[in-house]
């Protein structure tokens, strides 16, 4: 059983967890202008573990066909039956039901965007069938959590800092988009949408530019709409630093760097504007 568990999370990555989680605790810091009470932490975090897990499996059970077929994925769990669909299937709707049950253990705003924001993280497993926007739809998915870690403390949205939510938006689809190029070719070749399918990988990067300039004036704007000290513009500058070193290191034309900017920078960069913003209020 043990090794079950741990071959379902490698599945999901689960350690990628750390992308949208720092923001969620961004959000709820931000509403409660400091450390909310412990109750409600464990709660967002079971929460997002739980949205997060139910998110991935989907997509790792929608895409199978696909994974199976493309020899970049083609020794993930599923294709390579080493997890049965039903026992993802049953991950699935296990984490789904953590995800509803910490939403209701949280207050009633919570509850009920909590079927919105699941539905959203479920549908981008499809947009790669129909739209090259589908890196968009990502960014959509996850710019849910410094708005859920926010609802769930104050529950309200009154007073939200929404560029935050731009900005995560626009973070996650330009880090995506350069993602999707390792796998430009399988998707033209097989009907799937992407910008770098769509569009090439050059002009995918040069996308992928514009919208981390983007993000990173929305990060930018988000501490000046929420009054945050310079604690949060040193790490403005380091995740400046690290958007523009990602986009140094991987190119169009090397590609083998992409999990040192895709995982390990961006996962940074998450943490380092939660703890910029956490010692902003705090000091």
């Amino acid at each position: 059983m043990l090794k079950k568990i741990v071959i379902l999370l490698e599945m999901i990555k689960f350690e990628h967890t750390v992308f949208a989680l720092p923001f969620a605790f961004m959000g709820a810091f931000l509403s409660a202008r400091g450390v909310p009470c412990p109750a409600t932490f464990a709660w967002i975090v079971l929460a997002m573990v739980g949205a997060r897990t139910c998110a991935m499996g989907f997509n790792r059970i929608v895409d199978r066909k696909f994974d199976e077929a493309n020899p970049r994925t083609a020794s993930r769990a599923l294709p390579a039956k080493t997890v049965k669909l039903s026992e993802a299937w049953v991950m699935v709707i296990l984490a789904g039901a953590v995800f509803f049950f910490a939403c209701y253990n949280l207050n009633q705003l919570t509850l009920i965007l909590s079927p919105f924001a699941l539905a959203l993280t479920l549908f981008y497993s499809l947009t790669k069938r129909f739209t090259w926007l589908c890196h968009v739809f990502l960014g959509v998915a996850l710019a849910f959590s410094p708005l859920g870690g926010w609802v769930a403390v104050s529950g309200t949205l009154q007073n939200y800092p929404f560029v935050l939510s731009a900005g995560v938006l626009f973070w996650v689809a330009g880090f995506d988009t350069v993602y999707a190029c390792l796998d430009a070719d399988f998707d033209a070749q097989s009907g799937l949408f992407s910008l770098p399918s769509r569009f090439g990988r050059r002009n995918a990067f040069r996308i992928a530019v514009l919208f981390h300039v983007i993000a990173f004036a929305l990060f930018v704007l988000t501490g000046i709409i929420a009054g945050l000290n310079y604690f949060y513009y040193i790490g403005i500058i380091f995740t400046g630093a690290a958007l523009f070193y990602q986009h140094i290191v991987v190119t169009p034309r090397d590609l083998s760097k992409i999990q040192l900017s895709f995982f390990t920078l961006n996962g940074l960069i998450s943490l380092t504007l939660f703890v910029a913003t956490w010692l902003s209020l705090v000091v």
